[in-house]
């Protein structure tokens, strides 16, 4: 047994002196990537070939939203926000430069950059290109805990930074979709469109999706901490909880493919031109996160926290808002849920980017900073060389 003591606390490893770290890891841990991969592939599968699948998730919506998707979710973030330190958030709320650099770029680049490249690739699609401006306006506040954590970012500045996105969206994503999607586009002498979406949905979104798992980690901690006492919480209740997010993940992630599966495979050819002003959006916005962090010295946590909140996006939201504002077989509904299919690999890739990030350009091995407990979702931290 080994013990090694790291920023977040100590982390206990039961190994051998010649095991490999791959060896000292379950079979979802090893092989996690593939597990994301197959969950779309059969997400897909079912979408395409069991129609009435899809027919019952989307019988099963509340005010917009999926229940079972919704449900998976909940347990996909709920360990993830159990394990913050919420102690610590002072410490994190008084860094301007990281809550400044992560409005810039959540509310004035991320939507710019979605614009610019939305008009740059589908100017003969207009349906596309407003489905992606709304894309680009739901700033991420649920499934980036996830990224940041696998990439062992800091979870408590991630928590400070998606609850600061799901108060400006409540505020701004109204205000942000009339500007783009018609002022803009008339001071540039383009098409115009718009959206009909109420502060209450936006709210309603907000809540299920960020405001009941934090309340549920919140919880938890003062809970457990006050009753058992946070060795036993970080040492015995965490380790338990963990891989419960990989799971909720790959559950959600195969309702997701299976709800749009047989849309997707009906248009091939527009899925491929919507793909690609994704990917480039998804690669850049993270990109300049890593970039802004690293000139501020805001160290390797933080800035893996600041480029995943600023990459990702709230697909939940979008899909809800094109499917009420312009129907669920339209253009802008197909663009909307193309997101989370160019998404979900794309920041599952830049997980494994930003490790190598961290030990190149950081000078830090991320893993040796990460979490007190090897848990499922600590996997990426062990499964790099």
């Amino acid at each position: 047994m080994t013990i090694e003591v790291t920023s977040r606390g100590a982390h206990v490893t039961t190994t051998t002196a010649e095991a490999p770290a791959g060896a000292r890891l379950s079979t979802l841990d090893r092989w996690l990537p593939l597990w994301i991969g197959l969950a779309m592939v059969g997400g897909l599968l079912l979408g395409r070939f069991v129609p009435v699948l899809g027919d019952a998730l989307e019988a099963m919506e509340v005010g917009g939203i999926s229940l079972p998707i919704a449900l998976g979710l909940l347990v996909m973030m709920y360990p993830v926000l159990a394990k913050v330190r919420y102690d610590r958030m002072a410490a994190v709320t008084g860094d301007k430069r990281l809550l400044v650099s992560s409005l810039v770029l959540n509310w004035l680049v991320g939507p710019a950059l979605m614009f610019a490249l939305a008009w740059i690739f589908l100017p003969d699609l207009p349906e596309y290109r407003t489905g992606l401006i709304i894309v680009g306006l739901a700033r991420c506040i649920a499934m980036v805990v996830i990224w940041n954590d696998l990439a062992c970012g800091d979870r408590e500045a991630a928590a400070v930074l998606v609850a600061i996105n799901s108060v400006f969206q409540v505020v701004m994503f109204s205000l942000l979709g009339y500007f783009y999607l018609t002022v803009l586009p008339g001071w540039l002498g383009l098409d115009t469109a718009g959206i009909d979406v109420s502060i209450g949905q936006i709210a309603l979104n907000v809540l299920v999706f960020l405001g009941i798992p934090l309340a549920a980690g919140f919880a938890s901690r003062a809970i457990g901490e006050r009753t058992r006492g946070r060795d036993w919480y970080e040492e015995r209740f965490v380790p338990r909880i963990g891989p419960w997010a990989l799971y909720g993940l790959l559950f959600t992630i195969v309702l997701l493919f299976a709800l749009q599966g047989e849309q997707v495979s009906s248009h091939p050819g527009d899925v491929a031109r919507i793909a690609l002003p994704l990917l480039v959006y998804f690669a850049v916005m993270w990109g300049v996160g890593v970039a802004v962090g690293k000139a501020l010295g805001l160290g390797y946590p933080r800035t893996t926290a600041l480029a995943f909140t600023a990459a990702g996006n709230n697909f939940e939201l979008a899909i809800a808002v094109a499917i009420a504002t312009f129907g669920a077989t339209s253009g802008e509904a197909l663009a909307g849920v193309v997101g989370p299919l160019i998404e979900v690999p794309v920041l599952v890739g830049l997980v494994y980017v930003s490790l190598w990030v961290g030990r190149r350009w950081f000078g830090v091995d991320p893993r040796a900073a990460g979490s007190p407990t090897t848990t499922s979702v600590d996997a990426p931290r062990e499964t790099l060389p």
